[in-house]
């Protein structure tokens, strides 16, 4: 093979490699993520600029994920929310809001030791467990 044919191939082994830097972890199911976590950060982009943020979220082994955002501004101090979630097809998929049967799936682009990145619909979220 002539190197000059080689070139029509690069594209290709390029998008090869930045799939593979990404590629999402599947979940088999909720027992890889129960407990508590800090989320820590959120960010548009996996690399791009992260913006703290102060909220624990915990999954319980019955499918309830309770979400506790402190307000940084004082005004509410704290807000507990609950809503359902589910592993299915190796996603982690959540209600949007309580109440409502909207779910909102979410992959886990990173997952190792207490640190998880999960990718949702505009989102990168940056978790760490406690």
């Amino acid at each position: 093979m002539r190197v000059k044919n080689c070139t029509k191939f690069l594209p290709l082994i390029a998008l090869c490699f930045v799939s593979s830097t990404y590629a999402d972890v599947s979940l088999n199911d909720n027992s890889e993520i129960v407990g508590k976590w800090t989320l820590t950060a959120e960010s548009l982009k996996i690399d791009g600029e992260k913006k703290p943020v102060t909220s624990s979220w915990e999954f319980k082994s019955d499918g309830t994920l309770v979400s506790i955002a402190t307000d940084s501004l004082g005004r509410t101090k704290e807000m507990t929310v609950a809503v359902k979630y589910i592993i299915e097809d190796g996603l982690l998929k959540k209600q949007v809001s309580p109440g409502r049967e909207k779910y909102e799936s979410c992959s886990v682009v990173q997952k190792e030791a207490s640190n998880m990145i999960l990718r949702c619909t505009n989102l990168f979220l940056f978790l760490t467990k406690k």
